[in-house]
């Protein structure tokens, strides 16, 4: 089957003698930036990857079947649909040229350049392997929507094929899940794992008991949750306990396949785990946009990919081009939701009293709003700096902050519904897992080169069938 789409030239911009403001990524610094000109006479042109605004920080609850996508991810459109001088575009940056002041995007074949006065660059981070990229072919990061809906194809489907297998060691294997890193990320999927085995499903079949799964958190790193300090760290780790997740630290991560994972120990011992269920939580690697501007700007660009800025967000020589969140590197700032959305408001400030002709406000300034995460029902950690704060307080403090920073009314709703019978009760409301949701990233990844290939769109040659791991396997 062939499609008769081609490349197709951009329109050309049309002049309206206001600022041109392209923003690139429609995550928190974007779209907070954006929100933040509504009342700036300037042509807002924001490129977004993906059509929808994420959250990311609630992406494993979408894994673990408590929320839908559509709950963590509204679309960007809908969202700044009454902003009358912004644009939303769909499609991928490949290309910045600070010289020409030009954005180029690509999706489908289609290419498009954007002519900019001022740029804001918002395009985030992907998850890093730390040079083992092979890695994610058995092992699914958590950064995307995508991302969540495999893995969540992934842990029911293990339970699924467990209740069908014969032979105790593959029902061990495909009922063992490891997570890898134990930042709130790992920490938070760790642990909802552990419930949806010992509460979810607990009656749900016949010939496997689901509550003896076994939740594995592994980390590097000798402790968990580091950025919370020794005192919530080791709360946590023992919460985790108690729900039966086995947490193992000093453990470095040197192999995976479709069978299981090979772990390093602190005393340089290699050991097996067999496991059918792998999810990568840690390290993050930013977006090549960031080493492509660093390149054209002199800023230097660290291990993670990371672009060095200016103390107003800028980059050297280039004052019309703001770097914010994930991408950008000051002052070790943490790679928090916080950071984008406080870079993206003072970027949008400083194009304001650029265009008043009023001089800069000064360095950008991150205020520390504090850290959390949830361990399990009605347990979390809360980190305010002075005040730290665990257990149902701190529960109830991360659901009314989350409440508060998804985006739209009718999420909200929705979301404290399906919370409800999750916290509640014992049911999930999303446990509906697909073959397309398990196979659909290595199926996608093959037909990728095939369709770029074809000069019609078309795909010229069918890609073979994508097995995850070479074998039956959740």
């Amino acid at each position: 089957m062939t499609t008769s789409a081609a490349r197709v030239p951009a329109a050309p911009d049309q002049p309206t003698g206001r600022p041109r403001v392209v923003i690139v990524g429609s995550g928190f610094g974007g779209l907070f930036a954006a929100q933040a000109l509504r009342k700036t006479p300037v042509d807002i042109t924001l490129i977004g990857k993906t059509s929808y605004h994420l959250f990311q920080p609630l992406l494993y609850q979408v894994a673990t079947g408590i929320l839908s996508e559509g709950e963590i991810a509204p679309a960007t459109r809908e969202i700044l649909r009454r902003q009358e001088n912004v644009q939303v575009l769909l499609g991928e940056v490949t290309d910045i040229d600070v010289a020409a002041r030009t954005v180029t995007s690509r999706v489908l074949g289609r290419e498009s350049v954007h002519h900019y006065d001022e740029l804001i660059v918002a395009a985030g981070a992907g998850q890093s392997y730390f040079g083992n990229d092979h890695f994610a072919e058995f092992a699914p990061g958590m950064k995307s929507v995508d991302d969540a809906l495999e893995l969540r194809g992934r842990i029911f489907g293990a339970f699924e094929l467990a209740e069908l297998a014969d032979d105790q060691a593959e029902i061990d294997r495909l009922m063992t899940f490891v997570v890898v890193g134990a930042g709130p990320t790992g920490v938070e999927m760790a642990g909802q794992i552990a419930e949806l085995a010992h509460r979810t499903l607990r009656h749900d079949f016949r010939r496997i008991d689901p509550t003896t799964a076994r939740v594995v958190l592994l980390d590097g790193l000798p402790k968990i949750l580091p950025s919370f300090g020794e005192k919530l760290g080791g709360r946590a780790r023992r919460q985790l306990n108690d729900i039966g997740v086995e947490v193992q630290l000093g453990a470095m991560v040197v192999g995976v396949d479709a069978d299981g994972i090979d772990i390093k120990d602190s005393d340089g011992q290699v050991r097996r785990l067999n496991t059918a269920t792998k999810i990568w939580a840690a390290g993050v690697q930013a977006s090549p946009l960031a080493r492509l501007l660093g390149e054209q700007t002199g800023a230097e660009v660290d291990r993670a990919g990371r672009v060095s800025v200016q103390p107003d967000l800028t980059l050297p020589g280039h004052p019309e081009v703001h770097v914010v969140g994930d991408m950008s590197s000051l002052n070790k700032l943490p790679g928090v939701a916080q950071v984008a959305i406080q870079g993206g408001r003072y970027s949008a400030n400083a194009i304001q009293r650029r265009i008043a002709g009023k001089p800069p406000k000064g360095p950008f300034e991150y205020h520390d709003k504090g850290s959390m995460a949830t361990i399990s029902r009605f347990h979390a950690v809360v980190d305010l700096g002075r005040l730290k704060f665990e257990g149902f307080i701190a529960w109830l403090m991360w659901l009314a902050l989350h409440l508060f920073y998804i985006v739209g009314f009718k999420s909200r709703i929705t979301t404290v519904l399906h919370w409800l019978i999750s916290f509640l009760g014992r049911g999930r409301s999303q446990r509906v897992a697909t073959q397309q949701q398990v196979y659909g990233r290595l199926a996608l990844e093959t037909v990728g080169p095939h369709f770029e290939a074809s000069k019609t769109g078309g795909l010229k040659d069918a890609p073979p069938t994508a097995e995850v791991g070479g074998r039956e396997s959740a």
